[in-house]
């Protein structure tokens, strides 16, 4: 006898190439926001991590419409753009989004809260992730208040990104 799954709806059909690209659309432009010099001294290296929080979003409600090559190709230019060694965005978003489909039917049809926990959980293992990849590639031990400061910034802006991803997901693909 088979155990039946705890089944996660089918992603409704989209058939307009406009809905088709949000996904991968948003996660560019939460790139650019990202990697936009700011004023603020230090600001680099607290900036949220916008493109987190696209893969995160996408990855539960419409996984189908942000395939794995796209997250390479967006985490590679992120990574020209910044100067970080290449490959390594890239990897992190991979590894977010394979976490994130994992554990996906959690957070599927569940109210914000268990949403946001959820992001709260990925941000903390990712930032920890990229601060340990740092130390590594530097051969040096990187101040962890600053990845600690930029997680607590990731997770405090991701009701606004997600709200705003939310609102664009049903004004261009309409309710699902």
């Amino acid at each position: 006898m088979a155990l039946k799954s705890a089944a996660i709806p089918a992603p409704q059909r989209v058939d307009n190439p406009v809905a088709r690209l949000l996904p991968i659309a948003t996660t560019v432009l939460a790139t650019i926001i990202s990697i936009q010099p700011a004023h603020i001294p230090g600001y680099a290296a607290l900036t949220p991590a916008f493109t987190l929080m696209a893969v995160y979003h996408w990855t539960i409600y419409r996984p189908d419409l942000l395939p794995p090559f796209a997250l390479f190709l967006v985490g590679i230019t992120q990574d020209l753009l910044t100067g970080v060694p290449p490959g390594v965005t890239a990897l992190v978003l991979l590894l977010a989004r394979g976490v994130v489909l994992r554990h996906r039917r959690h957070f599927v049809n569940r109210p914000f809260p268990f949403v946001w926990a959820g992001f709260t959980m990925l941000t903390g293992g990712a930032m920890m992730f990229l601060w340990t990849l740092h130390c590594l590639l530097d051969a040096v031990l990187v101040d962890l208040r600053g990845t600690v400061f930029r997680a607590v910034l990731t997770i405090s802006m991701f009701p606004i990104a997600s709200f705003l991803l939310g609102r664009s997901q049903r004004t261009v693909m309409g309710a699902g």
